[in-house]
């Protein structure tokens, strides 16, 4: 099986490659194969997706995807971002399902910002929709109308893309502690109405599930005054980019939440292609001074285990690991200065989770 490795720009190369050898110490079988993506690429005239990266894309399993972003492109058209590889890839291997896990490892509670006895035991899940909604609907520009500059976006949602997320949601409730949360904002916008509707329809084929509906600004409270609480949480685009940055930062450090996207694509017997990522962004400040914090991109590598090549085993032979490295009292300098330990840099702490395999 093969495994597009597309470290990116900033610390995306350090933490990536922390990843690529947890998975090459577990599964020795696989190819793992890098390829320039984001700013590294456009730095090199070629566009932010090259060619030759798509092809490699389209002849793996799965894209263990670093991060992509520079603040010498900001500003810039979107299509000469660092950014727009990631837009692209979402779209063209239509990544509609966006799960982003939550858990508060043992030992951790006192790096978050939150009271230990609120975080104490978080392990949440939430699963935003990735390809419909405000940031792909059209109408998207910015205008001049009767002399006075105007900008319009565009939020748009049919049916089935709501009822494919749900879908996700409901399985993934059912395989856990059966709770479901659905978050929307029917009392303002019509596509939330419409949300909460197909949300409603799908939840009769999950009796076993338990469904309550939250606003957003009701669930962006909740997150922070019961966040023990939630299971799965299910929303759409731009509410779920909000919420999971605010549930992230329960855990005291962005640097331990991965993320799957994953698509329509079947590689057959359960495996489905995905793009696997940590979500805590390039940090350019921190890149090449071997600091960063691995945990989200290893255990990023772990959800591609689990979902893309069907093998929980090799996953939760990893989760297992960095839960242990945590508990053993290791951690890189952002959580080390808010527990009082010794700092490791990205390569001793991914080494200690090799360790501990």
């Amino acid at each position: 099986m093969r495994v597009a490795v597309l470290p990116g720009d900033g610390i995306g190369p350090e933490v990536t490659h922390a990843a690529v050898a947890l998975l090459e110490r577990v599964r020795p079988d696989l190819d793992c194969v890098e390829a320039l993506v984001g700013g590294a690429a456009l730095a090199q005239g070629l566009p932010a997706l090259p060619d030759a990266t798509r092809e490699l894309c389209d002849a793996s399993d799965a894209i263990l995807f670093g991060s992509v972003g520079l603040p010498e492109y900001d500003g810039k058209p979107l299509a000469q971002r660092p950014e727009y590889a990631l837009f692209l890839l979402r779209r063209d291997y239509e990544l509609y399902a966006n799960l982003r896990p939550v858990r508060v490892f043992r030992g951790l509670e006192d790096a978050s910002p939150l009271r230990s006895e609120l975080v104490r035991g978080i392990d949440l899940i939430v699963v935003r929709e990735l390809t419909g909604g405000i940031y792909y609907g059209r109408p998207k520009e910015l205008r001049t109308v009767d002399g006075i500059e105007e900008a319009v976006d565009t939020m748009i949602y049919r049916a089935p893309e709501i009822e494919r997320i749900a879908r996700v949601a409901f399985d993934l409730a059912r395989a856990r502690r059966k709770r479901l949360t659905s978050v929307d904002k029917q009392n303002i916008l019509e596509t939330s109405r419409l949300w909460r509707r197909v949300v409603d329809e799908v939840a009769r084929e999950y009796p076993d599930v338990a469904l309550e509906h939250l606003l957003v600004d009701s669930a962006a409270m909740q997150l922070v005054s019961r966040p023990g609480e939630f299971d799965v949480i299910l929303t759409e685009n731009m509410f779920g980019d909000i919420l999971s940055d605010e549930a992230a930062i329960l855990t005291g450090s962005i640097g331990t939440l991965p993320s799957a996207s994953l698509g329509l694509r079947s590689r057959g017997q359960g495996r489905q292609f995905g793009l696997y990522e940590p979500i805590g962004g390039t940090a350019p400040t921190l890149a090449g001074k071997n600091v960063a914090n691995p945990t989200a991109s290893i255990l990023s590598a772990a959800m591609l285990l689990r979902h893309s090549l069907a093998d929980p085993a090799s996953a939760q032979r990893i989760e297992d690991a960095v839960g242990r490295t945590y508990a053993d009292g290791l951690r890189t300098a952002e959580l080390s200065s808010a527990t009082g330990s010794k700092a490791l840099s990205t390569r001793e702490f991914a080494a200690a989770v090799v360790a501990r395999l």
